[in-house]
């Protein structure tokens, strides 16, 4: 797919069809999928019995919030094709990027693996590394829109599904805003004076790790959408004309530094990892967290009030740009089939089983927006992530993360630069001049 496509797909508003498979609900008539599975399972086995092992990679970790989703959807398969075993191997986020990397160069993949759609598997794709899914798509396409796919689909053909819709935002202690007078900021100056209230009670208001620049990363893009809007952020981040040195991205990494300087952050960020930076949240030692909806599931298990926390989306730096309703994030978590895996057929439709099993319990367990149709009884899902589901239906546009959306060498320099705007060796100025010299190679 040309890039001018790809950034049109990621910042346009796409409520209407978004809301088809990303939240959405209704009962759904059953597909064909399960004669499809009997046929490419004994097509490629060669009997009923024969035993088949695929290999999928992903990074739920066993303290990942999407875990417990994987293993019940594994399991799931595993009982519906008693032939078939998923051995699941899991890896940290940071490094797993690399090992991707590093099997694709040594031809070394395993049958399915997660991947981020967007600029991340495009060179995947270019290289003939991932195996199209049009021709498993079919059964599945009322139950997850290609709209929902649209991160993963490349020239027109799908290579992919995903697994949620994950939208940013800040998750927030509603005890400590109770306690402290505070209302919901909905503007950047707003922000700042929850923020100065918070410090001057002696409470701190953000946590956020900067050794793991994606989570910085996290409230940095969604500030930089919240100033410049998301048609224009997209433009500059997939090199579409629009330079990144322009007041409007400036402006998103001085809101930054400004919250740095006046001691907005958790102390030490600089070397905390993002669990534990996390885990001062959820202990109630700091009043704020950025990160994706994800969050929404583990503030279900690891704190001992969950009821103490709620979700508000990123203020609005620039009304004349942008609205409370753009969002970053959208559809790009994703499971791809290897093209060199021995067992195209059953691997190419385990992708869509397995993504629509994780797709349910991750949203069952309040962890993720979900990718597919939600045909279950879903009455037990938590509060905090009806909440999330409501305001991704209620989205004017999702921005692909910045780390997603760019070219994966220009995603390693951004996110270098983004750690040396925060520890003070970047201005806001040099920061954005940077980042355009090297959206300009």
């Amino acid at each position: 797919m040309k890039k001018k496509l790809v950034a049109l797909i990621l910042s346009m508003a796409m409520v209407a069809s978004l809301t088809a498979g990303c939240g959405g609900s209704g009962s759904t008539t059953e597909s064909s999928a399960d004669t499809a599975k009997e046929e490419v399972t004994q097509a490629e086995s060669g009997s009923d019995t024969e035993q088949i092992t695929l290999t999928l990679w992903s990074i739920a970790t066993e303290s990942d919030a999407f875990a417990s989703a994987y293993a019940q959807a594994i399991a799931d398969y595993e009982a519906e094709h008693p032939n078939v075993k998923i051995v699941h191997e899991t890896f940290e986020n940071e490094s797993y990027k690399t090992k991707i990397k590093s099997a694709i160069a040594a031809n070394e993949l395993p049958d399915i693996f997660f991947t981020w759609g967007g600029g991340f598997s495009q060179p995947f794709v270019n290289a003939g590394k991932i195996l199209p899914l049009e021709d498993y798509y079919g059964n599945y396409e009322d139950l997850v829109s290609r709209a929902t796919l649209a991160n993963i689909t490349y020239d027109d053909t799908i290579y992919g599904c995903g697994l949620a819709c994950p939208i940013n935002g800040i998750f927030y202690n509603k005890k400590i805003f109770d306690e402290q007078g505070l209302e919901i900021p909905k503007t950047g100056e707003e922000l700042k004076e929850v923020c100065r209230k918070l410090i001057d009670a002696g409470i701190t208001p953000f946590g956020i790790s900067v050794k793991d620049s994606w989570v910085l990363a996290q409230l940095h893009d969604a500030l930089t959408v919240k100033s410049a809007g998301p048609e224009k952020t997209a433009a500059a981040v997939t090199k579409q004309g629009q330079s990144y040195n322009d007041p409007d991205f400036v402006a998103s990494a001085q809101f930054i530094k400004d919250l740095e300087e006046m001691g907005a952050f958790l102390d030490g960020a600089a070397g905390l990892s993002n669990d534990e930076a996390s885990q001062q949240f959820y202990g109630g030692n700091v009043a704020m967290y950025s990160t994706g909806s994800w969050m929404a599931g583990s503030l279900q298990t690891d704190p001992e009030n969950p009821e103490d926390f709620d979700y508000m989306p990123v203020p609005v730096l620039n009304s004349a740009n942008a609205a409370l309703t753009d969002f970053t994030g959208g559809p790009s978590d994703t499971l791809v089939a290897s093209a060199s895996t021995q067992y195209p057929d059953i691997a190419g439709e385990a992708v869509f089983e397995l993504a629509k099993g994780i797709s349910k319990y991750a949203y069952l367990s309040g962890a993720a927006i979900p990718s597919f149709k939600v045909d279950y009884d879903d009455s037990e899902v938590n509060s905090l992530t009806r909440k999330l589901v409501e305001n991704a239906n209620n989205a004017t546009s999702f921005t692909l993360w910045f780390d997603t959306l760019m070219e994966a060498e220009d995603a390693g320099e951004y996110l270098a630069l983004l750690q040396e705007l925060y520890v003070g060796n970047l201005t806001p100025e040099e920061f954005a001049r940077a980042m355009d010299e090297q959206l300009s190679k």
